[in-house]
């Protein structure tokens, strides 16, 4: 693991500069930090906006590189504009990151940034990612990959820099709370966004609130799932008080994809 961090600050010196499509999350936020110790000066943050990532986690953006002294670029993205993204597609991330790389890329370039770059990891690759073809189409870095960094890696990498996101909850956009082939739309990722944040307020850790139209599906962590039973009638009034007429909790607790456990499709080729 410490060979593959060194490994990553020769690359990025390589680099000469960077801009990092950034979200905050526990991935990007790791390569914003490294590329901040060995590029000082030479490190733009993208953050794409749009209806479909929490306010919670713009706020998380904003903080961190005013903390960490960076340059943020937020850019508002048009994705629910797209025809197939709204229809919900499996191959719905391949529009949404189109849109957001086609925003991105120009601003990268115009800043004089050398390379524009995500925060894939290697655990990305065995999962069903349409937005990677997105990302070969526009010429999208990613250095995480590139030395061979696993998610737990980085999460104790980070966790040797202090960093908040060392054990920060897997995040993914709103879009991905609602089933395939259910229409997208402004209000139902409001929706779930509000479901999410009651969770949130209620002390648990790991959620996803899956939007089935008018029935919220709750995934849990293992170790909550005994809680939110005991407390299955508070759970059942916040969901219907953001709009959902039924409530269920998901015995299998969360696990991330899991929206994809109905495809049959193979793996996207990174």
């Amino acid at each position: 693991m410490t060979e593959k961090a060194a490994q990553l600050e020769q690359l990025l010196k390589d680099y000469g500069s960077i801009a990092i499509a950034f979200s905050g999350g526990v991935d990007s936020t790791y390569l914003a930090a490294v590329a901040q110790r060995v590029l000082p000066g030479k490190v733009l943050l993208l953050n794409a906006r749009s209806p479909s990532f929490p306010a919670e986690e713009a706020e998380f953006v904003a903080e961190f590189a005013k903390t960490w002294d960076l340059p943020l670029r937020v850019v508002e993205t048009q994705e629910l504009a797209i025809k197939q993204y709204g229809e919900n597609l499996p191959s719905r991330c391949f529009f949404c990151r189109t849109e957001m790389y086609s925003q991105l890329k120009p601003i990268a370039e115009e800043t004089g940034m050398a390379v524009l770059a995500d925060g894939a990891n290697m655990d990305d690759r065995s999962d069903f990612r349409p937005g990677a073809k997105a990302a070969k189409k526009w010429g999208i870095r990613h250095p995480l990959q590139d030395v061979e960094l696993t998610k737990d890696e980085i999460r104790a990498l980070s966790r040797e820099l202090n960093l908040p996101t060392w054990d920060k909850p897997a995040f993914a956009c709103l879009a991905s709370r609602i089933p395939y082939g259910e229409k997208i739309t402004k209000s139902k990722l409001d929706r779930v966004e509000r479901a999410e944040i009651a969770l949130r307020a209620r002390g648990f850790r790991v959620y996803r609130v899956r939007s089935h139209e008018d029935l919220a599906r709750i995934e849990l962590g293992q170790d909550e799932l005994g809680r939110a039973f005991r407390m299955r009638e508070e759970l059942v009034t916040a969901m219907r008080d953001v709009g959902y007429a039924y409530v269920t909790l998901d015995l299998q607790g969360y696990r991330s994809g899991s929206m994809n456990e109905v495809l049959d499709l193979p793996k996207v080729e990174v």
